[in-house]
């Protein structure tokens, strides 16, 4: 089995089989990307380097504005990501520079994974990783020599087909105040922030099935963007109610300080 047979086989296409570097299945919302080994950041491994945006003889690359494309899929429009791993090939770095690989071979092996966008490129992380939270998989095994400033990366973690209909059913039963820790952006902001919040899946994808039907009440509930963050901070999210816990007992705690605080 080849590479094109092998992809073919999940039902996702390319635009051109000899240069595309990414591949799609949009019925089943997926796309797939082949993992580069020998370019790892612990326990991540590259799909797509922004030095990859020309080619040996400083052409665009073809295949990278539709990787792009499929990058995109996956951060902004739900689909899931899947990888198979690729034989190391040759390097061509210019001037230092991390250049393209060429593909000696793969492994028909199709994973889930998470979408990782680092300053330089995207990676990706395996859903059946045993760390207890993703920063663990990108920061480094030792204390680094500096600490340099800037550095930006964000995580797509695989959910459900964004509903709007779904949404909107979930906001006309909760409201739009956080159920966490019941910020109102319209009465803090005003008009700028009216309706303004993030909607939670409750069931992680990964104990779902494909054809799940997801309930805006059972399935959905309406939080803040920094809830959001701390219900995802583990692999495994958290419960409403475990952060709500958690949120009690340090105003709990900040209460006791500012009591036991001498007076001026």
């Amino acid at each position: 089995m080849n590479r094109k047979q092998f992809i073919q086989s999940y039902g996702a296409d390319c635009v051109n089989w000899t240069w595309s570097w990414s591949f799609v299945n949009h019925a089943k919302r997926f796309v797939i990307f082949g993992i580069w080994e020998d370019h790892q950041k612990k326990r991540i491994s590259l799909i797509l380097h922004k030095n990859w945006v020309y080619g040996p003889k400083g052409h665009k690359s073809s295949g990278y504005g539709q990787s792009l494309e499929h990058i995109h899929l996956v951060e902004h429009e739900g689909y899931s990501l899947r990888t198979f791993p690729m034989e190391r090939g040759l390097r061509r770095p210019e001037e230092g520079e991390l250049s393209s690989s060429a593909i000696t071979g793969f492994k028909p092996e199709l994973t889930d994974g998470r979408l990782i966008a680092l300053p330089d490129g995207w990676y990706v992380a395996s859903i059946d990783e045993d760390y207890e939270t993703i920063a663990q998989a990108i920061e480094p095994e030792e204390e680094p020599d500096g600490y340099p400033e800037g550095g930006k990366y964000t995580i797509s973690i695989n959910a459900y087909e964004r509903s709007r209909e779904a949404r909107v059913a979930c906001l006309k039963h909760f409201g739009s105040s956080c159920q966490v820790c019941q910020v109102d952006f319209g009465t803090q902001y005003g008009d700028l922030g009216e309706g303004y919040i993030h909607v939670h899946h409750i069931v992680p994808i990964s104990k779902i099935g494909k054809d799940y039907i997801v309930d805006p009440i059972k399935d959905l509930v309406p939080v803040c963007p920094n809830c959001h963050a701390m219900l995802h901070r583990k692999i495994d999210p958290l419960t409403v109610g475990e952060l709500q816990a958690i949120l009690e007992s340090q105003r709990s705690k900040a209460a006791l300080l500012a009591m036991s605080a001498p007076s001026a």
